[in-house]
């Protein structure tokens, strides 16, 4: 990398300075303050240290800061990679990931959906993975046609390369002013954001769509799978075909070799996650088959799917931030096992609980639940609703002393989740 002008130089001293302090007084992880220390001695400093990597961004709903562990694992088999492993995801803590590893050739940074275009325009990243579009903090981002829309402006007459889930009609709309892109059918479990065409409003038909091998319509690309097809009644704009198909625990290549994806994160959701990654990884010069073992080296991400014990009992932690977060944590549940349900609604997590609404709980009857967290009334009145039984308690520490001896898995909004990581020392 060329080298930093003196003042871009002081301000990321400056920033790891502050940023050493915040661990040290255990403050946070540093991540994000010692950027926003640095930008205020260098406002243009992402610019400057995004100059000359060859820089991937991810962005999405949900699963982006697992996608984005996926790729920097598989993208340190060519050299060193400046990422936010811990999820700071926009300018202060994409300045602090970048200052950490200011001679790495490569970055992968997890990117807020509001902040993409911004992001884009400031490091001029060469590549973007673009994955799911659904409602989330509707009282901070808006919205989410309006996010697409954005990201469709912010792409346009740009040399960049996207990597985008073709099985989502709203990155699909997104993602189509791109200069290139790779279509990944990486799956939509969640529809009820995107029933309507977003190019004209008109209904959007969903079909299903057999597994067709290369050569049998005369193509040489695999055309969809299961029940991931769609279009618009009313216009032109339809699902593209795809090169990159998730094929339940594998994912099919565009040369139609199919690779399984045996790794160590569990879910559907993560299978989906690695099909990206791999996709990724192929626009970087990696092939599957050196790319697919680093994924499998992953275990745990920020957290997430960690198991942490206390006077033996085991918690399994899951993130769930959103209605379609509490869909892909449903799909990994072990239905042997009571569940602690905890949510918050803090800044991070958006001040409105109504979303609650959207999710259906009916998939928790018939096993112990214990309800937790700040709004843990809202979270007990849509239970009820639902007609599953659940437990209160006052704080997650009693929720869990509630439990015998042995296994339980644990659901939590964003802070509540970070609550809990600290009661066990922010467990990796």
């Amino acid at each position: 990398m060329t080298q930093l002008p003196l003042r871009a130089q002081l301000a990321t001293a400056l920033g790891r300075t502050a940023a050493t302090l915040s661990r040290v007084t255990g403050r946070g992880d540093g991540s994000v303050i010692g950027g926003r220390v640095s930008l205020v001695l260098e406002p243009d400093l992402l610019r400057k240290l995004a100059h000359d990597r060859k820089l991937a961004l991810v962005s999405a709903t949900n699963g982006k800061t697992t996608t984005t562990r996926l790729i920097t694992s598989a993208l340190s088999e060519l050299g060193d990679v400046a990422t936010n492993a811990f999820g700071a995801n926009m300018p202060a803590g994409h300045v602090s990931a970048l200052s950490s590893a200011k001679h790495a050739p490569y970055g992968v940074l997890e990117v807020d959906e509001k902040y993409l275009p911004e992001v884009i325009d400031t490091t001029g990243a060469g590549v973007i993975c673009l994955m799911n579009l659904s409602r989330d903090q509707m009282d901070r981002a808006g919205e989410i046609w309006l996010l697409a829309q954005k990201w469709r402006r912010a792409l346009a007459g740009r040399n960049t390369h996207v990597i985008a889930n073709a099985d989502d009609p709203l990155v699909t709309w997104g993602a189509s002013t791109a200069a290139s892109v790779t279509w990944v059918s990486a799956g939509q479990p969640w529809k009820e954001d995107s029933w309507c065409c977003p190019q004209c409003g008109g209904p959007l038909d969903r079909k299903g769509m057999e597994y067709v091998p290369p050569g049998s319509m005369g193509s040489g690309a695999p055309s969809g799978a299961g029940e991931n097809d769609w279009a618009c009644r009313e216009c032109t704009f339809r699902r593209p075909e795809p090169s990159w198909i998730l094929d339940d625990d594998a994912v099919i290549d565009p040369r139609g070799q199919r690779w399984v994806l045996d790794i160590q994160l569990p879910g559907r959701a993560n299978r989906a996650n690695a099909a990206i990654a791999l996709a990724t990884a192929e626009v970087f010069g990696l092939p599957v088959e050196r790319a697919l073992p680093r994924l499998r080296e992953v275990r745990s991400v920020a957290g997430r799917y960690t198991t942490v014990e206390r006077d033996g009992r085991h918690a399994r932690l899951l993130l769930a931030k959103n209605p379609a977060g509490w869909l892909e944590a449903f799909d990994v549940l072990d239905a042997s096992l009571p569940v602690i349900l905890s949510v918050n609604a803090q800044g991070p997590d958006g001040r409105d609980t109504s979303w609650l609404w959207d999710v259906d709980y009916r998939v928790l009857r018939g096993r112990p639940v214990f309800v937790t967290g700040e709004r843990r009334l809202d979270l007990a009145l849509r239970l009820d609703v639902a007609d599953v039984p659940f437990q209160l308690a006052n704080s997650f520490e009693q929720a869990l002393a509630a439990q015998p001896s042995g296994k339980v898995d644990v659901i939590a909004n964003y802070t509540a989740f970070q609550q809990i990581r600290s009661e066990f020392g922010r467990a990796v």
